[in-house]
């Protein structure tokens, strides 16, 4: 094997102590919660084909394919049949190809072979040398694993490997922070979870638990590191914040922006959060000439999977209005804190300064209406619905729209309801303990309601 990926390989010279010799998974070991996610399961294990895993910055990948290997030894697959590689320690197409040639040729005894590439987009031409081997026939009996933190892997491979991706029902993958239900199941503060979401409405005790872990992941969101940290010493690390954001600047950097306009686009963004918005109007507001130039960036973030591109919906078609506004928000509450650290640092303590955000008003509104159209567009195509006022979430299901008012607040007023009781299928969440209904509509406990629409809970 190159040496250069010794330390990636653990499996290969103590598969009966990994958990020990491999550094990610031994670094898992030593947390206070250990996630394991469903897709461990999922992955393939028989049927060959190219596969891909997309997935932020800093969201699990490479741990998650750690214990995919550590999965895969116990279940009796033999450790030399398996090979990790870096595509940030691979410079082109021909250095990947004779990689792969060679580990294919030393194993033909195997009858299955699994071959995962982490962060293949880091590879020039990436495709052209996976395309190559597909062709010649070298992947016929390997399940080949691709990685990547920008979203148009997924859409690359889709256009260069028609025909070539295996058998398989399902060959792409998509990791995403912690949903706030997978939060829950992972501190446990609930046992069993699920029999408590069964009735109309949990108990007081059970709803005041809660509300009180949705406050928790207002700070530290999905992201398993920020989770820990709390978990261990009460607050979020100033190097975990740091880490995500010199990760988003590296990989913008990487594609030829400058990081003068990328810090002048996210504090735009974070002042304007989740507001209806153009881009000639962010331009208009910073040094940067072009609308398209803000676009151009924003459209990056969103690839890398930190932002969130909410349009507004054309009723009549179902699909976004190009023309009307947009509003952004990112993809999880940690980003939010990470990159405002970054760009608006504050004077003080960092992780008090997240926290005071979220007890303002403003702000953590703001924040839970992210988090409510970040969970939806997961499983739909999600926008809001611009008219004389704003419906905040719309997301289509079923050839239809199904609109969610946001409000976090105690108490309703009259005119929250003007807009929203217009639609069918409409809703209100609300920082209520009650479960009500005004005019038809019903009005439900806003993190309940996450937790009910979760994936366990298939919309009607």
């Amino acid at each position: 094997m190159d040496p250069r990926f010794s330390s990636y390989n653990a499996h290969l010279l103590a598969p009966n102590n990994l958990w020990e010799a491999d550094s990610h998974l031994r670094l898992l070991k030593g947390q206070p919660y250990i996630y394991h996610s469903p897709m461990i399961q999922d992955l393939p294990r028989t049927i060959p084909g190219i596969y891909t895993i997309g997935g932020g910055r800093q969201i699990g990948k490479t741990t998650l394919l750690k214990q995919w290997i550590a999965a895969l030894i116990a279940e009796k697959v033999d450790p030399q049949a398996i090979i990790f590689f870096t595509g940030e320690l691979i410079d082109d197409h021909h250095v990947l190809v004779d990689l792969l040639q060679t580990f294919i040729s030393q194993h033909q005894s195997q009858p299955r072979l699994y071959i995962i590439i982490d962060e293949i987009t880091y590879v020039e031409n990436w495709d052209r040398g996976i395309k190559f081997l597909a062709d010649a026939g070298y992947f016929h009996n390997c399940i080949v694993l691709l990685t990547g933190s920008d979203l148009t892997l997924m859409q690359q491979a889709r256009m260069t490997f028609p025909g070539r991706r295996g058998r398989a029902d399902k060959v792409d993958y998509h990791l995403y922070p912690l949903s706030f239900k997978e939060f829950l199941q992972l501190k446990n503060t609930i046992p069993n979870l699920n029999s408590h979401l069964t009735s109309a409405i949990p108990s007081d005790e059970i709803l005041h638990l809660i509300y009180r872990e949705f406050n928790y992941y207002l700070i530290h969101g999905g992201y398993l590191t920020a989770i820990n940290d709390i978990a261990r010493n009460g607050k979020i690390a100033l190097s975990t914040l740091k880490t995500y954001s010199d990760w988003i600047r590296g990989d913008v950097l990487k594609r030829g922006k400058q990081e003068s306009y990328l810090k002048e686009i996210i504090t735009a963004i974070i002042k304007r959060y989740n507001k209806q918005v153009t881009w000639h109007a962010i331009a208009d507001a910073l040094s940067i000439d072009s609308h398209k130039t803000v676009a151009g960036y924003c459209e990056l973030l969103s690839t890398m999977d930190a932002l969130f591109i909410q349009s507004a919906l054309l009723l009549d078609k179902l699909t976004a209005a190009p023309k009307k506004a947009r509003k952004l928000t990112f993809t999880d509450p940690f980003i939010f804190h990470a990159l405002k650290q970054w760009v608006l640092p504050p004077e003080g303590n960092p992780h008090e300064q997240i926290v005071k955000d979220t007890e303002d008003s403003i702000i953590s509104s703001s924040l839970v209406e992210a988090i409510v159209s970040n969970q939806y567009r997961r499983y739909y195509p999600t926008y809001y619905i611009k008219c004389e006022g704003e419906i905040d979430v719309a997301y289509v299901h079923k050839n239809a729209v199904w609109p969610i008012e946001i409000k976090w607040r105690n108490q309703l007023r009259p005119h929250d309801l003007k807009q929203i009781k217009k639609y069918k299928r409409a809703r209100i969440f609300s920082k209520t303990n009650v479960l009500t209904r005004i005019d038809s509509i019903p009005i439900e406990p806003l993190p309940l309601a996450l937790l009910k629409d979760d994936r366990d809970h298939p919309l009607a």
